[in-house]
């Protein structure tokens, strides 16, 4: 499998990064264990012109100032002072765009992946929601500004990366569709930016 380069994260469209990225897996790796899954949920967020976006109208601020770093880096938050989000900031720096992982399909970890979220089993709904999905790869806020292109280099060493191992998604499985908690946004919360694996 190959770590995804930079280049295809700052690329200009984020909705064509967002649909690209299904398919792709996302691996963490934290006290020498490796978890991952096969991204089956995303949504784009473009930056200063997008009402549901953190950066809307060029909105700077400890938290977001990750999302003008260079395409490729992690942007984590608190949501509700509860769940860790994770997102992919892409294009250029100083363009905030970035792309919220919604829901993945565990394919390594699965019993560390399963005491991190106290269930004994693995549901169908088992990846599904960001919050889920960082709890179970165990990423936290703090790991906001984590180098998204770099594979650990050793077990001590704690990382986020994804991989891109030669999946292809078939032709007409994927559905776009309306962003999910943006009602705030008015008519962008509309925006087909929401890209689902089906």
């Amino acid at each position: 499998m190959q770590v995804i380069p930079r280049s295809f994260y700052e690329r200009e469209r984020v909705v064509v990064v967002a649909r690209e990225l299904l398919g792709k897996v996302v691996y963490t790796q934290f006290d020498g264990v490796v978890t991952g899954g096969i991204i089956v949920e995303t949504e784009a967020y473009e930056g200063v012109t997008d009402r549901a976006s953190h950066a809307y109208g060029s909105r700077r601020t400890p938290r977001t100032e990750v999302m003008y770093a260079v395409g490729g880096t992690a942007y984590v938050y608190l949501c509700y002072g509860i769940h860790s989000l994770f997102n992919v900031v892409t294009n250029k720096k100083d363009v905030p765009h970035a792309v919220l992982i919604r829901s993945i399909r565990p394919v390594a970890g699965f019993e560390t992946m399963l005491a991190r979220s106290g269930k004994k089993s693995m549901e169908k709904d088992f990846g599904n929601g960001p919050g889920k999905v960082s709890k179970i790869l165990g990423i936290h806020f703090s790991h906001t500004g984590l180098d998204l292109t770099k594979k650990p280099s050793g077990k001590s060493v704690q990382g986020i990366w994804l991989e891109d191992d030669g999946r292809e998604v078939v032709r007409g499985i994927i559905v776009a569709g309306p962003r999910i908690g943006v009602d705030y946004a008015g008519e962008d919360a509309l925006l087909p930016y929401r890209f689902r694996m089906v």
